[in-house]
Parts: C-alpha cells; structure tokens; sequence
C-alpha cells in the first residue's frame, strides 16, 4: 500500500504541473499517432509509457521502454478500426555497439475506399487514402534509468494531397531496482513538416507530454498501470465535450488512462483497460454503454507471443487487434541444433 500511495502522488503531482505547459494547437495532422499501435496497449485502454520490458512494441509509446531482454524479438499485428479502416504494425529490436538497444517499426493506417464528389455533390470517383509512420528507437540503461529517442518518418495521403513529417519522441523511465515499479515520462511529436497537403495548409504533429506508472502489488497477482496524457492541453476535454456536460472532476478525469494485467499464469495473463475521454467522447444519451473500457489477453507458447484485445466505441460498435511476437533468438537457435 506504501508503494501504491507513492506513485499515485508522483503521477497526480506531475499531472497538475502539466497545467504550466502552453497550450498546444487543437488542429493537428497525422492524429494516427494516438491510435494505439499494438494490441496490449489497445487492450490497457490505448496509453501507456511505463510497461517496462513487456512488449517488443511498447517503444512506439516511449523509446525507453524496451529492455536488453526484448533483443532479437520481432512483432507483427493488425486491428480492424471502425468501417473498413484498418491498421498494419511491424517491428523488431536488435542490438546496437556500446549497449544500446536499436528498435524499427512500421505504423501504417488505410482508410479504405472513399467517394469523392465534386463541387455540386455529384460523384466523381472513388480514391484511397492512408497513412504511414517509419520508426527508428535507440535506448540506453544508466543506473537505474533508461533513457531512449524515437526518430520518426510520417507519411500522409489524403484524397491525392500529400503531406511528410519529421518527429522526435524523447522519453525515460525509472526501474525500481528491487520491485515491480517504473515510472515513465515521454515528451512526443516533437517536429516539424517538410511538405504540407497544399500551400494554404499547414499541418503540425500532435505534440504531447505524458507520465505514467505501473506497479505490482506485492502479495496480489495484479499489475497496475495509471497514466496521465495531453498535459500540455488544460481544456481538451472542454474542447471535446459540450460546456454544460464538462464538470470539473470529468476534465481532471479525461487526463488519465487505467488499466490493469490480471496474471493468471506465466503463460496466460488478462488485460483490462479504462480511457475516460474516450468514454465521453463516444458515449451515447440511450442504449448499451461500455464505450472507453477495453479487454485482451495475452498467451505465450513456446518462443511465440500471441495478444489479443478488444475496444468497445458506443453501441454495436467495436474494434479487434492481435499482435503476435516472436523471439527470433530461440528459434534460431533451435534450428541451428537440430
């Protein structure tokens, strides 16, 4: 309990400080970096940046997150989003001279087939659109920190206008050296465009600062993760949510992501996950509910991950991803001793 009351005032205190930072633009391209890139993340409520060493994917949230032990792991997954829009990841981790631990990923996002019309309505043509994210992440362990940079590529195709990015993610996290805690900060989107969809337009990378932990209780098979997000944004929820619905104890509350990983077995554990302003955002005046809460699991066997999570919008409406990994380490040299 000590060690629970302890990270739920670093993250609280950190949180409030976040309402010092400036503002940010509310009009923001390539929004497709906030779609969680992994299953296990989606599954935890789709905002995470302290899951030590857990996932092969999790640099994608915070280049400080994959450890010595993710080397030579490699990952490949898909969700199917809303309508026929659907997301690709790739990734691998290897390692790099001087202790460091390199990752590449792939993020890319299709929004399927779209009628386009023309200035009096009339249908012209169908187009598809997508876009694309190509990640390089390096790490590196000081004492008891880890330390990391994603460089980012982004690629946008819209309606045949094309846009590219560059950004940076800047992020730590801190290993408790004898328990089951961390703590995560992460500074994301840090960049700038190198060509805009027209010359009227000008796009911006969704810049954000988040701080999160997890923790185990010791005597309780459970592992909590609570994180903080869009802290450089003091009225985001305003902004989503009609005045008159917008109290003060929901915009503190749409600042943070819960989830929690049920660990039934070495093999076998259950993902459960809470993201308050997806709640609200989605959530309808009649029927159903359960928009914001989120559920997966995950199953290892043998040298083979396999995660699987489902994310409920409003009514009748929800969205699946698997991700599956492999420790490429293990089966190589397996078949080598055979």
């Amino acid at each position: 309990m000590r060690l629970l009351r302890y990270a739920i005032s670093v993250v609280v205190l950190i949180f409030f400080s976040g309402y010092a930072w400036g503002q940010s633009s509310v009009s923001t391209t390539y929004s497709f970096l906030k779609v969680p890139q992994h299953a296990r993340l989606a599954a935890l409520g789709g905002v995470n940046v302290s899951r030590y060493n857990a996932d092969v994917n999790f640099f994608f949230n915070n280049p400080a997150l994959t450890g010595d032990s993710l080397v030579g792991w490699a990952s490949a997954g898909y969700m199917f989003y809303v309508a026929d829009i659907g997301q690709s990841t790739f990734s691998g981790t290897f390692k790099s001279p001087k202790n460091f631990v390199s990752s590449i990923g792939v993020q890319h996002i299709n929004y399927g087939e779209i009628e386009a019309t023309d200035a009096t309505g009339l249908p012209i043509g169908n187009f598809r659109s997508g876009e694309t994210a190509l990640v390089y992440s390096i790490s590196h362990q000081v004492s008891a920190f880890r330390l990391g940079v994603n460089t980012k590529l982004l690629f946008s195709n819209l309606a045949g206008f094309n846009s590219a990015a560059f950004a940076l993610d800047l992020g730590g996290v801190f290993i408790h050296p004898h328990r089951d805690f961390t703590v995560g900060l992460v500074i994301k989107n840090i960049g700038f465009t190198l060509s805009d969809y027209s010359d009227t337009n000008q796009p911006s990378v969704p810049f954000d600062v988040q701080i999160g932990t997890s923790f185990k209780p010791e005597h309780m098979p459970v592992r909590f993760s609570i994180t903080a997000y869009n802290l450089t944004r003091n009225n985001y929820f305003a902004e989503s949510i009609p005045d008159e619905e917008s109290t003060t104890l929901k915009k503190v509350i749409s600042h943070f992501n819960m989830g929690a990983e049920i660990l039934i077995h070495r093999n076998v554990n259950v993902l459960l996950g809470y993201n308050a302003l997806r709640q609200q955002e989605l959530n309808v005046q009649q029927g159903g509910g359960g928009s914001g809460f989120t559920f997966g699991f995950v199953t290892r066997i043998k040298s083979f991950d396999f995660v699987f999570s489902r994310s409920r919008f409003s009514v009748g409406n929800a969205n699946y991803s698997f991700t599956l990994a492999a420790d490429l380490k293990k089966i190589i040299k397996k078949k080598r001793v055979v």
